[in-house]
């Protein structure tokens, strides 16, 4: 059979999005195109964002290879899963393009996972993926009914009825090591928040790698329902693997998504010996001065901390579940810049803010070279604690929902958003670029 991977290529004008905008690898369909093409399968996967392709261009390759199954995905990367673009303006654009194809379309994403109907009713696809997708993807040949009797594949019936299933987990010790081509490597140029050094200086490529999924807490802002919830490590056998590939195609700097980087010695001690420098997000209280240490030695040039609020009464309203006091959080932070060159405390904005605090939080912290953010306005996203303490289960409004209460309760946004976002259905019918 021949399935159809495509990353459409995103635009953020007007979005809440205040992720990275630049290109990266999608992790996702590297693992489906590795188990597909292990049992037998012919894959084409296009980056439309990686190749600054329009809908129509990925819609000829499309075309002319005449798939079986077409996969659209509705964020950029699982690097972004958590934090992606309420609106489905890319992905809609991509579905109007190959509707004519003929052959069976497939939604996967943070979207779908959580809201299949909406998401099926708004792209007008036959099939949505609940929950991470590399694993049941090659299922979908295997089904007559393309994915009728599997339990995390939504579907509806003529008529309307339909089923939500579950979410699907995949098995991280059984997900193989990758292997990117060298063209598509030597393309890349961006290091993901990397800024010990102006982006393109090296002159060699970046790319992301995962060495786990998941995240054992539970913060009420994290969208974490639906996908990539449990907290699951890859072999380090497996990882070491794919870092000796990436580096003898001339990677020099790579970006762990994991959601959140847990010191790991025997990684850290087997990364250290590779000539390769890396990114981490993480949470800084799980770290000792010695393990910051540590982290530096193996190559770690930039640390991405969730701190969430300077008040720890806030920190304790958004279940962080964190132990430290301001004062241990602020030497660990210190102590991390010790050891590695960038290093972010980043907030976001709660209604048991002190402002005073956190302005003297901010003033301290970037007096000591750790750069933090104006506090970011919380979306309550669909998936998330906070959307279900409001509003309950998600339905088939919940993005629209959780958008229009966004833009209606804030009035200026933080130093990582650029502007004045757009309502949802302004973008969905292709405004904002």
């Amino acid at each position: 059979m021949k399935y159809s991977l495509i990353n459409p290529d995103w635009t953020f004008g007007g979005s809440i999005y205040f992720g990275c905008r630049e290109p990266h690898l999608p992790l996702e369909y590297g693992y489906a195109k590795a188990l597909l093409e292990r049992v037998g399968h012919d894959v084409l996967l296009i980056d439309g964002h990686r190749d600054g392709l329009p809908a129509q261009a990925i819609a000829q390759q499309t075309h002319a290879f005449a798939p079986d199954i077409i996969v659209i995905t509705t964020a950029p990367s699982y690097l972004f899963w958590r934090c992606a673009p309420p609106e489905l303006r890319a992905p809609l654009e991509i579905v109007r393009a190959v509707r004519e194809s003929g052959a069976l379309t497939v939604a996967v994403g943070p979207h779908g996972s959580t809201t299949p109907e909406a998401v099926m009713k708004k792209l007008g696809v036959d099939r949505v993926i609940r929950g991470e997708p590399e694993e049941v993807l090659p299922l979908l040949a295997q089904d007559p009914g393309r994915g009728k009797t599997i339990p995390s594949v939504f579907w509806r019936e003529e008529g309307g009825a339909g089923r939500r299933g579950t979410p699907h987990e995949s098995d991280m010790a059984a997900l193989p090591a990758l292997r990117w081509p060298r063209e598509v490597l030597a393309r890349r140029r961006h290091h993901h928040h990397r800024f010990d050094c102006a982006p393109g200086q090296t002159g060699a490529p970046g790319a992301e790698v995962e060495s786990s999924r998941g995240c054992p807490y539970s913060c009420s802002f994290c969208a974490r329902e639906t996908f990539r919830g449990r907290y699951r490590r890859r072999p380090v056998p497996v990882v070491l693997e794919e870092i000796d590939d990436l580096v003898s195609k001339g990677v020099s700097y790579l970006y762990f998504i994991d959601e959140l980087f847990m010191p790991d010695s025997a990684l850290l001690a087997a990364v250290g010996e590779r000539d390769v420098a890396f990114g981490i997000q993480t949470r800084i209280d799980l770290w000792t001065p010695e393990l910051l240490e540590r982290l530096g030695a193996a190559g770690c040039v930039s640390i991405e901390a969730g701190i969430e609020s300077a008040s720890e009464a806030a920190r304790l309203a958004l279940g962080k579940r964190c132990m430290k006091t301001n004062s241990e959080l602020i030497d660990l932070l210190k102590c991390a810049r010790d050891h590695v060159p960038f290093v972010q405390a980043t907030l976001l904005a709660s209604d048991a803010d002190d402002p005073a605090l956190t302005a003297e939080w901010r003033d301290l912290l970037l007096r000591s070279n750790v750069w933090t953010n104006e506090p970011v306005p919380l979306f309550p996203y669909p998936g998330s604690q906070e959307y279900a303490k409001r509003w309950g289960p998600p339905d088939e409004y919940a993005w629209e929902r959780a958008h229009g209460c966004y833009l209606q309760q804030h009035s200026a946004f933080s130093d990582i958003q650029e502007e004045r976002p757009l309502p949802l259905a302004r973008l969905e019918a292709g405004g904002g670029r």
